[in-house]
């Protein structure tokens, strides 16, 4: 019986459906770990094709061609070097499982189908996959590896039964996506596995932006005595050997040097970084544009889509009105010098009098009110989709979570655009990032180190600028009581007399959660954006449009 096995771990980053680019990666992880020692492979959870497939495993062609893939693969190993472990797609008759597929000596040498099939949050697993039996163990070269997907640790029963069934070792492969905190909720939940199988862990993840969801890597391995010997990078490719000994009988992973954890600020900062230059690289976009308003949320979303794509791919537009203070157009200019980015002015003034001229017989007798406000951010979000149109790149939204849950936002005008950055971030927490990024560079940064926005932008007060003298305390509580009722109406769940007796005044919680509500529809025709929170926008939290229930509440 052998004493040493060494195990590479491969956080790769896949696009989701290019089976062929996937392959093609994944042969290089193993020609990465062969050339390092490695005796076996493993690559994330549905790693050929990308997690979440979604309705992808409902295309017969689709799963026919991650099969050809993974048969390529097996293939491969008949060259002696080291196995993989690969994830995909195994159709048995009319029931197609999440599989971890385990490649050595030229054959599919074993398979196990994902037992625990998620379905809660972003998780439709139950629709697309069935799920497998509770697996045993599978062995690999004298020893028996306890291969998990997933949801499968999350938890006790199957950890359970592969430690009973003989497993010496557990080992996840991955596609769970970024939220704020949960790197170490998975290492706490690890330690709970570990101590009720007396069994080492592996933990391997993906890191990739897929449409709303990051994923960020941070793969690591817990020895049975519960100490971390293993812990890879955040938001990084990387292939690492993982140096196992028996000792006394047991299996033990050698310490290594452990990456860095990054810091709460610095972990949303790189998560909206890679979830928008995956977006827009793998959707094959030339860049990207967004409106400069000499504001913080434009700011931000600048900053970001400079560090994630490269000053080169980004533009920005001021379009002044009226209502535009010099202030905001210093700004905005000065926030494109310093990120190196143009920025062209195209005033809205020309739009606004063509606007009023065209409706002035239709709204004759009628004060002007918030119709007109909503024009000129229509003739913005109008102008920046031509200009989209016309040179390709995509439209950046700036908008972030206090104003999309309660409708701070106009359908059609500051709405527009194909992805935010800034969809599941709170505006105290945007506060926070400019800080941060103004005083840091990230790793992997394709911007200008330093201060890329004045501090006027972050100590200015907030104001969409569509009349005189506007600011956006003038219609929304202050931002810190704002935060902190949607924060507890949103994530926590919580009901009126809970925040209450928090200490915020019942009128204002009554008003911000009927405004949540009516804001709905709005929120339906967002577009997608980086998921930060446990219960973000759209795919993780669904509320009816057509919702009389905030009538009971008095």
């Amino acid at each position: 019986m052998p004493d040493t096995i060494r195990i590479a771990l491969a956080q790769l980053n896949p696009h989701q459906g290019q089976v062929v680019a996937n392959l093609a990666a994944i042969r290089r992880a193993r020609a990465e770990a062969a050339r390092q020692g490695a005796d076996l492979v493993v690559t994330p959870e549905f790693s050929i094709a990308g997690y979440p497939p979604e309705d992808l495993v409902r295309k017969p062609a689709f799963i026919a061609a991650c099969m050809e893939a993974i048969g390529a693969l097996a293939a491969d190993t008949a060259d002696g070097g080291p196995g993989i472990v690969v994830g995909g797609p195994w159709q048995e008759g009319e029931h197609v499982h999440n599989a971890a597929y385990l490649l050595e000596g030229g054959v599919v040498a074993a398979r196990r189908a994902k037992h625990e099939l998620p379905n809660y949050g972003v998780f439709d697993d139950k629709r697309v996959f069935d799920p497998g039996p509770a697996p045993g163990p599978v062995p690999f070269r004298g020893f028996r590896l306890g291969l998990m997907i997933c949801e499968d640790w999350w938890f006790p029963a199957v950890c359970e039964t592969l430690a009973e069934s003989g497993a010496e070792l557990l080992l996840s492969i991955n596609g769970s996506p970024y939220e704020v905190d949960k790197h170490e909720r998975r290492i706490e939940l690890a330690v709970h596995r570990v101590v009720e199988t007396g069994l080492p862990f592996i933990f391997c993840a993906q890191v990739c932006g897929q449409d709303e969801l990051v994923f960020e890597g941070a793969s690591f391995v817990l020895n049975a005595d519960r100490t971390l010997a293993v812990q890879l990078p955040h938001f990084e490719e990387v292939v690492r050997i993982t140096e196992w000994h028996r000792q006394d009988g047991r299996l033990v992973c050698a310490q290594q040097a452990l990456a860095p954890v990054p810091g709460r600020m610095e972990s949303i900062y790189r998560c909206m970084m890679l979830g928008l230059g995956d977006y827009v690289r793998k959707n094959g976009f030339p860049g990207v544009i967004l409106g400069l308003s000499g504001g913080i949320d434009s700011a931000i979303s600048a900053a970001v889509a400079v560090d994630a794509l490269g000053p080169g791919m980004v533009r920005g537009f001021m379009m002044p009105s009226p209502f535009t203070s010099q202030d905001s157009l210093d700004d905005a200019a000065e926030c494109a010098r310093l990120l190196g980015i143009p920025c062209d002015t195209v005033p809205i003034t020309p739009a606004m009098e063509a606007f009023g001229g065209m409706l002035a017989p239709l709204f004759e007798g009628r004060q002007a009110d918030i119709t007109e406000e909503n024009i000129q951010s229509r003739a913005r979000g109008l102008i920046l989709m031509a200009i989209s149109n016309k040179f390709g790149p995509m439209l950046l939204t700036t908008g972030n979570k206090s104003e999309m849950s309660v409708g701070y936002a106009t359908l059609y005008g500051d709405m527009c655009g194909g992805y935010s950055v800034l969809k599941d971030v709170y505006k105290t927490t945007v506060f926070e990032l400019c800080r941060w990024r103004n005083e840091n560079f990230p790793p992997g940064a394709l911007g200008p180190a330093g201060a890329v926005m004045p501090e006027r932008v972050i100590t200015k007060p907030p104001s969409a600028e569509l009349k005189p003298n506007q600011t956006d305390q003038d219609s929304l509580p202050p931002y810190e009581v704002l935060d902190g009722i949607l924060h507890g109406l949103i994530e926590g769940e919580r009901s009126v007399d809970a925040l209450v007796e928090q200490g915020y005044d019942r009128p204002t919680v009554l008003r911000v959660w009927r405004m949540l509500d009516r804001a709905e529809y709005k929120r339906r025709q967002a577009p997608p954006g980086v998921k930060i929170t446990p219960r973000a926008f759209g795919r993780d939290r669904r509320y009816p449009i057509t919702n009389g229930f905030t009538a009971l509440i008095a």
